[in-house]
């Protein structure tokens, strides 16, 4: 029994000595991880950007409250192989856009008013186009967690069932009601935009009206979801949920690896964990025979890499 007591705690320290402790975006994680040779290629993509304000972004709350579990019945709904909503459902450009949540950790409120502003467009079949507002979640919903210190994605969608969300644009946009007010940063360059930093970043007040020259009035631009739920974490029950009604929006684990994420599909490699990250998942897919959830990058499928596929919420709007 010693014996085998001694060979598992043997075991668990070579896993551990195989994963050398490594510094957060150094050459020498970046040299780890391709050396490693999984199914991705890490680089630098990071530039004069502080520790602190990539452990900011990482702005969800994970395993916080669930909402009701609502099952597919896709026995009869044949799957394609690759799925890209932006193909299926061409007239609706918010499938489009990726938005800029500055030096913020709203990625919480993001993920799902850039989910929510898709499926409202693919549920009236292309006719109503709209940017719901992330800085009316973020800074309105007080049960959703801490603004830009971090918040629950299920708790979100709750609030746009129950409370509803007006339209609101980029930063300087002037377009909708509530555009976002948190000025874009450089993430990956030096450029015109001010550098990203995890200093700062205070969550915007609410109020319950529109910036000036907007009509109609706030109240009256209110879009409202008629019911929101968790999906539950098998790939085909989340395969048919994008499938039917559009994108979702995720959550998971991230990794000191990720931010140095390149090109192919991702898994956790190295490092330590830096927080919880949501992010609207579009589709699906495989690359050279790897399965993939899609954003605008590529997580392993299959497996709930990082709790990928434990933290999945969406909603259908109302009409």
């Amino acid at each position: 029994m010693w014996r085998f007591a001694f060979l598992c705690v043997f075991s668990a320290l070579s896993v551990t000595w195989a994963r050398p402790r490594l510094d957060p975006l150094s050459h020498e994680m970046v040299n780890y991880i391709n050396k490693v040779n999984t199914t991705w290629k890490a680089g630098h993509n990071f530039h004069n950007v502080d520790y602190s304000y990539l452990k900011r972004l990482c702005g969800t709350l994970l395993k916080g409250p669930k909402l009701p579990v609502m099952v597919q019945y896709a026995e009869d709904i044949k799957l394609p192989k690759n799925f890209d909503p932006r193909e299926h459902w061409p007239n609706c450009p918010t499938l489009q856009e990726i938005r800029d949540q500055g030096s913020c950790g709203s990625c919480w409120a993001f993920g799902a008013a850039e989910a929510i502003s898709d499926r409202v467009c693919i549920h009236s079949n292309g006719k109503v186009s709209v940017e719901i507002s992330s800085e009316d979640l973020l800074s309105c919903c007080t049960d959703c967690g801490m603004g830009c210190n971090g918040g629950y994605p299920s708790a979100a969608w709750d609030y746009w069932t129950s409370e509803g969300l007006v339209s609101g644009g980029l930063y300087n946009s002037h377009v909708g009601c509530r555009p976002y007010t948190i000025p874009p940063c450089e993430h990956h360059v030096n450029g015109t935009r001010p550098p990203c930093t995890g200093e700062g970043g205070d969550t915007p007040q609410c109020v319950f009206q529109c910036e000036e020259g907007y009509t109609p009035s706030y109240k009256q631009d209110k879009h409202y979801g008629k019911r929101s739920y968790s999906v539950p974490s098998e790939q085909h029950q989340i395969m048919s949920e994008l499938y039917k009604n559009g994108p979702v929006e995720g959550a998971f684990t991230v990794y000191e690896d990720f931010p140095l994420y390149k090109t192919g599909v991702y898994q956790h490699v190295t490092g330590s964990p830096l927080g919880g990250h949501a992010i609207k998942i579009l589709g699906w897919g495989e690359e050279n025979g790897t399965p993939y959830w899609l954003w605008f990058f590529k997580i392993l499928r299959g497996q709930d890499e990082c709790g990928i596929e434990s933290e999945i919420v969406a909603g259908i709007p109302k009409n």
